[in-house]
């Protein structure tokens, strides 16, 4: 029979109980989130610190910086060509995703509701091309673009309008797969319907499918702007010139021969690298997950 002086040592051992159950259930949930949180954030604080340390060197960095000045960032400006180099990107970035949505909406549409012939080898081609990166083919661009620089220098190289036109090359594959999918979740009888009331295939690609699938176009948007902004390896061999660099081939320079004295300039071009990107991300982020998820119903 349970008495009176019993009943705190009963509650306290529910208590415990109830704890361990949380724990078991929900709790160490919260501790791998927290886990994951700090091993996130960690990398970005030991940037912002070095980007905020007036020694500007590797090794004199730490987790809580002394002294913190931003002659870094005066400096980022003053001795490199940060700002060439950052709108040459935002330039380049925004025109080819914006091209490589256009041209991927309308490869999409006509591959999801057009029959025709090559329909099928042609969406296995752009599959098949996908598998090898565009730098394989790089010996004969830099071929190419040598006899255009010579014909035709607006478009050659060290011209964004000419790195443009090379990234243009690789605008189908991935993304028109991901759009066709999306395509092929409306029903047809939307495109039956606008075509009985006189509607053209123009009219109905742009004023009724393209407003019905802007998740997509968000997400495919955004992968194309991350893709282009950080894309290296092309542009460092198209790109010579100082003031006709993007922010990747820039920012390498800046840690390609001593990587311990220009540290805190580069921690510092990270971050502001790092803002059109993220003001991207947080224009489009209510379509992205219902893109992606969307995206892959079908293919």
């Amino acid at each position: 029979m349970t008495t009176y002086a019993d009943a705190p040592v009963a509650n306290r051992n529910s208590a415990g109980k109830s704890r361990s159950r949380w724990f078991a259930q929900v709790g160490w949930r919260h501790l791998v989130g927290v886990l994951a949180v700090a091993f996130s954030l960690f990398p970005i604080l030991f940037v912002i610190s070095a980007a905020l340390n007036p020694l500007g060197t590797l090794s004199s960095t730490e987790l809580l910086p002394t002294g913190a000045s931003v002659e870094n960032f005066s400096n980022l400006f003053q001795k490199t060509a940060f700002a060439h180099w950052f709108l040459n990107s935002l330039l380049l970035a925004g025109v080819a995703s914006f091209a490589s949505i256009f041209l991927s909406s309308l490869a999409a549409y006509a591959f999801s509701r057009m029959r025709f012939a090559g329909r099928r080898v042609g969406l296995l081609t752009l599959l098949l091309i996908q598998m090898f990166p565009q730098f394989l083919a790089i010996v004969a661009i830099f071929l190419i673009f040598t006899t255009i620089t010579d014909l035709y220098p607006a478009i050659g190289f060290n011209t964004p309008w000419g790195l443009f036109l090379l990234y243009m090359g690789g605008a189908l594959g991935a993304n028109t797969w991901l759009m066709k999918g999306f395509f092929d979740t409306l029903p047809k009888e939307l495109d039956e319907s606008a075509t009985m009331d006189g509607a053209s295939h123009p009219q109905v690609f742009f004023r009724i499918m393209l407003p019905l699938v802007a998740p997509i176009l968000a997400v495919t948007g955004l992968l194309a702007f991350i893709g282009a902004i950080n894309e290296f390896l092309i542009a460092n061999v198209f790109l010579t010139n100082t003031e006709s660099k993007t922010l990747a081939v820039g920012m390498f320079g800046l840690v390609a021969g001593e990587r311990n004295n220009n540290f805190g300039m580069f921690a510092a071009g990270t971050l502001l690298t790092a803002i059109p990107t993220v003001l991207v991300f947080q224009l489009l982020q209510r379509y992205i997950v219902s893109g992606l998820t969307a995206g892959a119903v079908k293919g």
